[in-house]
């Protein structure tokens, strides 16, 4: 595979040309997709009181005797002293250095157009004002609460579109701090609710009317326009024939804000109106719309010990994953103090320099057959094709590229973005376009990492 994949091998995933997919009816729902499908690239953020300790966000209070779930606990602690201990962490979350605006900045220039932040996450801590629970940042005994930017998620969103990115709100429908989903009356056993629903159903009505209530908190005003709900992990327990009553929740915010995408992901339901693979690049071209939601360090929250992917490796996932039709939601995790790491800065300021030149080729385009060949990865706009030449890293631009067999409608049809001049190029006995690259041209080339043509073919 050479070796500039060698850091995507992992992130590979076969795409199941028989995935359940149903596309949406309401015609507002299908305007907003198609417009989230031009955005191309947002980002994603996982923050809240765990990211004091620097570990797996929520998952270490899951029951499940999964290593990389529960080896952030304490070996000299019990379960229910660690659970203690964990939610203790709201008396302690103070994070003084949170700026949204700075995040939103530096997001707008690395070319995101969108952002989906953790409202509330599986542990059940919420990151927005609700009247739901006390179990939240604004709560009297955090000590943030005092803070104006306390309603964390209010500040987020409000940042965010003031650099013309558009808001998502992360949901999880898990909330292991709520009693009516774990109930207190039975150990939790695993990440699911801890009771039956069926001999209890007055516990899971309240449930459904807990998670009613937050929905229209966030999508009632307070946090302004949304473009889309991101519910994580919306199923119930396996074998049970009980669900969540999703035509209410759907009622609730595309009464608030109509046209409203909704993620449920995994359901292969109406409710599902983009699927997200994680931490995996589809193999192939997909027929509907998606987004790979993918971390830029080693774990979704912050870590005392970040290992982050080069830029070299982010560009390159971002042009597989446009190249074969979707969105890269690209992930940080702030500190406990509020702070991205400066490496975090470092790779959104490059990824931004790159898209300062080839943007063209990324934003608003579509996917098209072949979409790749060799090196090449394709996407097309009007009456363009763009080709990306994804080099290996450390490598620079070769004196030649086939292109493919996309013919240009002329001598001068062929460009390099960023160049602002033509390229010779003739046809191959193969049938393959070959251009030719001046070394003019690969001693000033406009950008690192990749480089891409446009061949205009009308």
């Amino acid at each position: 595979m050479g070796k500039r994949w060698a850091l995507l091998a992992g992130l590979l995933l076969s795409a199941a040309a028989s995935a359940q997919y149903i596309p949406p009816v309401e015609e507002d729902v299908r305007a907003r997709l198609a417009e989230w499908q031009d955005l191309k690239f947002g980002m994603f953020i996982h923050w809240g009181a765990y990211s004091q300790w620097g570990i797996v966000e929520s998952w270490s209070i899951c029951p499940e005797d999964v290593e990389w779930q529960y080896k952030s606990r304490r070996a000299d602690m019990g379960y229910f002293e660690y659970l203690k201990a964990y939610e203790g962490l709201k008396t302690t979350f103070n994070p003084v250095a949170f700026d949204p605006d700075k995040w939103a900045a530096a997001a707008e220039y690395a070319g995101m157009k969108y952002v989906v932040f953790t409202t509330k996450h599986h542990d059940g801590f919420c990151m927005f004002d609700t009247h739901q629970t006390d179990y939240k940042i604004t709560d009297k005994d955090c000590p943030f609460h005092t803070d104006p930017r306390a309603n964390v998620a209010k500040e987020l969103f409000d940042a965010f579109r003031g650099h013309g990115i558009k808001a998502g709100a992360y949901f999880s429908f898990p909330d292991w701090h709520s009693d009516d989903f774990w109930w207190h009356r039975f150990p939790p056993k695993s990440r699911r609710i801890n009771y039956n629903p069926h001999t209890f159903p007055e516990k899971w009505a309240a449930y459904q009317d807990y998670i009613a209530a937050q929905l229209e908190e966030l999508t009632g005003g307070t946090y302004g326009d949304l473009m889309l709900m991101w519910y994580d992990m919306p199923v119930t327990d396996e074998g049970r024939t009980v669900e969540y009553d999703w035509e209410r929740f759907a009622g609730i915010v595309r009464g608030n804000q109509p046209g409203m995408i909704m993620v449920g992901r995994g359901l292969h339901t109406i409710y599902e109106n983009y699927q997200t693979p994680e931490q995996k690049i589809p193999e192939e071209a997909l027929d509907y719309p998606w987004e790979s939601c993918i971390t830029m360090s080693n774990g979704w929250s912050w870590r005392k010990d970040p290992r982050y992917k080069s830029t070299h490796t982010l560009l390159a996932m971002l042009v597989q994953i446009i190249s074969r039709g979707g969105n890269l939601l690209l992930n940080v995790g702030p500190s406990g103090n509020g702070e991205l790491d400066p490496e975090a800065y470092v790779r959104l300021r490059e990824i931004g320099d790159w898209m300062q030149v080839n943007g063209e080729g990324v934003y608003g385009t579509k996917a098209i057959a072949p979409y790749q060949y060799g090196k090449v990865y394709y996407t097309a706009k009007d009456d363009a094709v763009y080709a990306f030449y994804l080099a290996d890293e450390g490598e620079s631009l070769p004196s030649q590229i086939d292109l493919g067999a996309f013919i240009p409608a002329s001598s001068k049809g062929v460009s390099l973005l960023g160049t602002h001049r033509s390229l010779k190029w003739d046809r191959t006995p193969e049938g393959t376009v070959r251009v030719r690259i001046p070394k003019s041209v690969q001693d000033h080339l406009p950008c690192g990492h990749i480089w891409c043509f446009k061949i205009q073919l009308k």
